[in-house]
């Protein structure tokens, strides 16, 4: 991806998961990118959580609020250039829009940045030898 450091970037929950190495994704956004959080509609644990699993430092997290009140106050708290908020529905487009939010698929943020989905990596996984499951 391209367009300077000062951003401040926004996962969707959803839209993160739908990477295969959400850790590594977030080193990467690091090089281009101001601020790096995560939003949800989920309970804050079940966001600490996937973060905490994944070894993902966040700058920012939508807390006990909702995605549109994190995504308001993470523009308010943050000044930059750009906010970048990449999504997975056209809820996740229509909400972007509605909180002037820069909007990107989470598909074509993987193609900008070779991030790999997390579907990609399933396939090829397929194609590797089966695994034994009849052991004890």
């Amino acid at each position: 991806m391209n367009g300077g450091s000062d951003m401040t970037l926004a996962f969707e929950l959803e839209a993160l998961k739908e990477l295969a190495k959400p850790e590594s994704v977030f080193e990467d956004a690091r090089g281009w990118s101001e601020y790096i959080g995560v939003v949800s509609e989920k309970p804050t644990y079940v966001v600490t959580n996937y973060t905490r699993k994944n070894r993902i430092r966040q700058d920012f997290f939508s807390g006990p609020r909702g995605k549109r009140e994190s995504l308001e106050a993470v523009k308010d708290q943050f000044d930059t250039e750009r906010h970048v908020f990449i999504g997975a529905s056209d809820e996740d487009e229509q909400l972007a829009e509605d909180v002037d939010w820069e909007y990107l698929p989470v598909e074509d943020a993987a193609e900008a940045a070779d991030w790999i989905i997390a579907t990609d990596v399933d396939d090829e996984e397929e194609d590797a030898e089966p695994v034994r499951d009849d052991w004890p």
